[in-house]
């Protein structure tokens, strides 16, 4: 081969490797034009064009150019031609075909020393394996790829196989549930892939997505797919740009738009049959089949077609796909009323390996079938059997964000059998699918992600990010650029997080007796919260009964809290003309009337005079329930779960020293400050230039009381990153959560950090939430702007009542009982 055909065989395979197939044919193209190649060198480049047209949906023109190269290729070299007909016939779906040729080209391979073609033939083996959903082979099959790739030299090509094999990895143990591994193995090829141009990071951005989709973050995955999309159209990568939008389907559907999700997956669909890859063109019916259903629209088509489809995909190969089809058969045919059909679709059990998706699935459509039969204890014991999977799925993971990410499926599980316990009716059975199904996070002890160099240094360029944000919005201007560095980084920070383990250790759950002692002793009465179809609903338990209540319609509730909040952030601390406070103080009142009339009316003949223990679900969670009428001056608690109020309860820690921040920007902090300090003589005190990020979290570890006086900013779209303004950049709930310990009370004077972003099962993410994960039995903070002038006569009040020893939640409703528009909670543990 000359020395001009040599070079620009392996130009070419460097751009296919690379993820630029394109690039790689037109270079093959350029070589065999000049007519300088051997028969046996001819018969290898058209193996390599082979592989470079099938990329770009070319099929039938691939197994073309293999059919020219058979004519012309040496004996010895017939295992490569094998392996690239073999890797062809993967690409277009013929999964069947190609295991047969991998097998042939393997054996033959064994019995040479040509080991690094052999790696490489095992690669792909592998990527076969695992799209059939044959996790343990495909494994086996890249474990001796990296094997023996990782003891030859890099002149063979192997560092990138070798960091294909780690890829493959990944792919598997996202199939098996270890998010935190794949995430681990996908950074292991991205360092080798950086190297090797775009393509591949493109492709591995695809794989992130799927493995983010998996843990239950939507949003994140479809931010992930966002940035291979815009890459895909100049690298001209067909298949996986058709992968993408099939994943990006997923996302959609997960995210509650299926509208949206049949768009992509329709797209998917087209874009598999243009490439004639009805493998994966029956995979993209799927999702689109699945969307249909999550519509609500055309049940009974959507059962035939998919049980139809199941067979289908179970003919190409693809077992996993397969099961999860028939089992949305399943399902389609139980909300269309025809239960022998259903139950006809789930014979099957679960296969060893296979996905928790499927296994989940499976557990809810028999669960659902309970509950056509009126079977209600399998219902149970089907919902509990999922719910207990999707809890071992997430004592995996060391991040809080992947701990209360939830799957849809798991929402589901949580709902049928919520829907079993209501119908049955029994308070006690009613109160374990209520712990069952809510604020699982809090039951998962905090892992502290270790930080690396990298980390902290983005930490630091994050404070500066906001700190010349926050300049520009003091001086009246906006500045774009930082605020979309910001974002940037933040993304980064969260995304080391997911890469940590979970401890899988898991506390156990508070029964129902346990809970009325507890109440009993408090001299207090629960309410926890629930919506059920159309029905806002509470249970309300007391040391001797349990009550079942119906209240208002939820959706005029929570638009009112919403109208509330803003209102009472145009009011906060604002010098008003008098006909606009009077129209938003008339206006807080309308709100406060209604959320009174639907929630709070039908509760007072229950609960009576004691204090409240509240379990809100979503917008409650918000609800400054102090401004109520007929709460002002009575104690109330708000708790993430009542599972989580007795554990806060029964902690039982000596006083610490107390810590006193006054934040900067903020008129009367420095007051405020200074008269906790005269209550509190021995206590720390971080005023002016002293109140750092640094100083703060060095003083907060060793607390035992602490109370910061700054502007918060509760962050919604980016919840780990809300915030406490400090005099060199602020302290954030990621701050919080690297710390090894907290203050057992914590006092935020500031606005907006009582909020939380309130995902799926009532999963909260906050500043508050923060410090009630890492620790804080009782955390004091606001659901809304904060009168700073104000705040200092309420918390002044506040600490007095408590060093006379008077408990948390006490001690706000007395201080705040003359402030009608003061918004501050009482999260955790009141007294």
């Amino acid at each position: 081969m000359s020395d001009r055909v040599r070079t620009l065989h392996e130009r070419a395979i460097e751009e296919i490797n690379s993820g630029r197939p394109a690039v790689g044919a037109r270079r093959l193209r350029d070589a065999l034009r000049l007519g300088e190649a051997t028969p046996s060198q001819t018969a290898r480049m058209l193996g390599t064009l082979a592989a470079a047209e099938v990329a770009q949906g070319s099929t039938a023109r691939a197994l073309e150019l293999l059919d020219e190269a058979d004519r012309v290729v040496s004996a010895d070299d017939r295992h490569l031609l094998l392996s690239q007909r073999a890797l062809v016939l993967l690409m277009s779906g013929r999964l069947d075909d190609a295991l047969a040729l991998f097998d042939d080209t393997i054996q033959g391979l064994r019995r040479t020393d040509k080991r690094a073609a052999l790696a490489r033939v095992l690669l792909n083996r592998g990527m076969l394996h695992q799209i059939a959903g044959r996790v343990r082979l495909a494994l086996a099959d890249l474990d001796q790829c990296a094997q023996i790739g990782g003891s030859l030299g890099p002149d063979d090509g192997m560092p990138r196989t070798v960091a294909k094999a780690v890829h493959g990895r990944g792919q598997c143990r996202v199939l098996t549930g270890d998010i935190p591994g794949a995430l681990r193995d996908f950074d292991i090829a991205a360092g080798v892939y950086a190297a090797q141009g775009q393509g591949m990071l493109a492709v591995l951005a695809g794989d992130r997505a799927r493995a983010l989709l998996a843990a239950g973050l939507p949003s994140e995955a479809a931010t992930e797919l966002d940035t291979f999309l815009r890459q895909v159209p100049e690298l001209r990568m067909g298949h996986e740009h058709a992968e993408a939008e099939l994943t990006m389907a997923r996302a959609r559907l997960a995210a509650g738009d299926p509208a949206e999700a049949r768009r992509w997956a329709a797209r998917a669909r087209l874009h598999f049959r243009r490439r004639h890859n009805d493998t994966w063109a029956g995979v993209a019916e799927l999702a689109v089949l699945r969307a249909d259903f999550a519509s609500g629209g055309g049940t009974a088509r959507v059962a035939r077609a998919a049980s139809r489809l199941a067979g289908r995909l179970r003919s190409l190969g693809l077992r996993n796909d397969a099961d999860e089809a028939a089992l949305l058969a399943a399902r389609a045919y139980l909300a269309c009323g025809r239960v022998p059909r259903a139950r006809a679709e789930l014979t099957g059990q679960d296969r060893p390996g296979a996905p928790l998706a499927n296994r989940l699935l499976r557990r809810l459509a028999l669960a659902e079938l309970g509950s056509a039969e009126g079977d209600r204890r399998r219902t149970f014991t089907e919902a509990r059997t999922g719910l207990a999977l999707l809890r071992e799925h997430r004592a995996r993971f060391g991040s809080l964000d992947l701990q209360t990410g939830t799957t849809s499926l798991g929402g589901e599980l949580a709902r049928v059998g919520l829907a079993a316990a209501l119908a049955d009716g029994r308070p006690e059975v009613v109160y374990r699918w209520l712990e069952r199904s809510r604020a699982q996070a809090f039951r998962f002890p905090p892992v502290r992600t270790p930080a690396d160099e990298r980390t902290v240094d983005a930490v630091a360029e994050l404070r500066q990010a906001a700190i010349e944000a926050r300049t520009a919005e003091l001086h009246g201007n906006h500045d774009p650029d930082a605020l979309r560095r910001a974002r940037h980084i933040e993304r980064e920070i969260r995304a080391k997080g997911w890469r940590t383990d979970g401890s899988g250790e898991r506390h156990a759950e508070v029964g129902f007796a346990e809970v009325k002692e507890e109440l009993a002793d408090a001299g207090s009465a629960m309410v926890i919260f629930l919506t059920h179809g159309d029905r806002l609903l509470a249970q309300v338990i007391g040391d001797r009964r349990a009550d079942l209540l119906g209240l208002g319609d939820p959706a005029t509730v929570f638009e009112a809290i919403a109208r509330l909040r803003s209102d009472l952030d145009a009011a906060c601390g604002r010098s008003l003309p008098a006909t606009i406070e009077r129209v938003i103080h008339t206006s807080i009142r309308r709100q406060l009337a209604v959320v009174a009339d639907h929630v709070l009316t039908p509760l007072l003949d229950v609960v009576g005079d004691r204090d409240l223990v509240l379990v809100p679900t979503g917008a409650l969670s918000a609800m400054p329930w102090s401004l109520l009428d007929a709460l002002r001056g009575r104690p109330v608690t708000v708790t993430p779960s009542p599972s989580a109020w007795v554990a806060a309860k029964r902690v039982v820690r000596p006083p610490g020293p107390v810590l006193l921040v006054s934040g900067p920007d903020l008129a009367h902090s420095a007051d405020e400050v200074d008269r906790l300090a005269r209550i509190y003589p021995r206590s720390t005190v971080l005023d002016g230039p002293d109140a750092t990020v640094a100083n703060t979290l060095h003083a907060v570890n060793r607390s035992g009381l602490a109370h910061i006086a700054s502007h918060g900013h509760h962050e919604h779209e980016n919840v780990l990153f809300s915030r406490l303004d400090l005099v060199d950049g602020p302290l954030m709930a990621h701050d919080v959560h690297q710390l090894a310990t907290v203050p057992d009370h914590v006092v935020l004077s500031s606005c907006d950090v009582g909020q939380a972003v309130v995902r799926t099962g009532d999963e909260i993410l906050g500043f508050t939430a923060a410090l009630l994960y890492s620790g804080s039995r009782t955390v004091v903070s606001s659901v809304a702007r904060v009168d700073d002038r104000a705040a200092v006569d309420v918390m002044t009040a506040y600490h007095r009542a408590l060093t006379r020893g008077v408990p948390p939640g006490r001690a706000l409703a007395d201080a705040t009982e003359d402030e009608w528009l003061m918004p501050f909670v009482c999260h955790g543990w009141g007294g």
